[in-house]
């Protein structure tokens, strides 16, 4: 999924940076409203993006994984 900043100026939405989208390509908006400030709003994108690049080298379990086998040990300890 890709994401793309813009702002309100005057009324339109204005894109901070260039985009290679296909000419006349629709795209939908979606409103960012949360209380975090431009610092943590980094630091949590940083996080994303490093959790995206271990996904994609296969580093990351699989949840459902992760809780099968949480529960066998504790069934194992009844």
């Amino acid at each position: 999924m890709s994401s793309i900043r813009a702002r309100v100026r005057g009324g339109r939405l204005v894109v901070d940076a260039p985009t290679d989208l296909p000419e006349g390509l629709e795209v939908t908006l979606a409103i960012v409203d949360d209380d975090l400030d431009e610092e943590s709003r980094t630091a949590l994108e940083s996080s994303l993006e490093e959790s995206h690049a271990e996904l994609e080298r296969g580093e990351l379990l699989d949840a459902a994984d992760v809780l099968s086998g949480l529960r066998s040990l504790r069934s194992v300890g009844r």
